[in-house]
């Protein structure tokens, strides 16, 4: 079973960057559609950003483009997310999800079967 841990949350200041990692086990991400997640207190869950390592594509939420940017190490079986220019609504609890890539047209479509335990990202003002 693919397992996933996410890694580089903490506290930064307004306009700072972080780097979320999201490393798998056992298996390629190269197989897997990887998506983003954050969910802040009492908010809904919103999907950030997700790819599609197979169709080498990409999608990301209006409130975080220009700003945040997902990609691969293939080395590393790693996805990241590079977080630039943070401000305080991006504070949240950040979970790397996977799903098997079956092609979908948008790496939204499916459900995302494998999550990891997230990661806290806090901005301040």
């Amino acid at each position: 079973q693919l397992q996933v841990v996410e890694s580089g949350g903490g506290l930064v200041q307004l306009g700072g960057s972080l780097r979320l990692s999201c490393t798998a086990s056992r298996f390629s991400l190269d197989a897997y559609m990887i998506a983003w997640w954050r969910q802040a207190p009492g908010t809904e869950r919103l999907g950030v950003s997700c790819m599609s390592t197979r169709a080498n594509t990409t999608d990301y939420a209006d409130s975080v483009k220009g700003r945040f940017t997902i990609f691969r190490d293939n080395s590393k079986n790693t996805v990241y997310l590079q977080m630039t220019n943070l401000r305080p609504e991006d504070t949240a609890v950040y979970y790397c999800a996977a799903t098997l890539d079956a092609r979908w047209p948008s790496c939204w479509d499916p459900q995302y079967d494998y999550w990891g335990q997230g990661t806290q990202v806090t901005v301040s003002s």
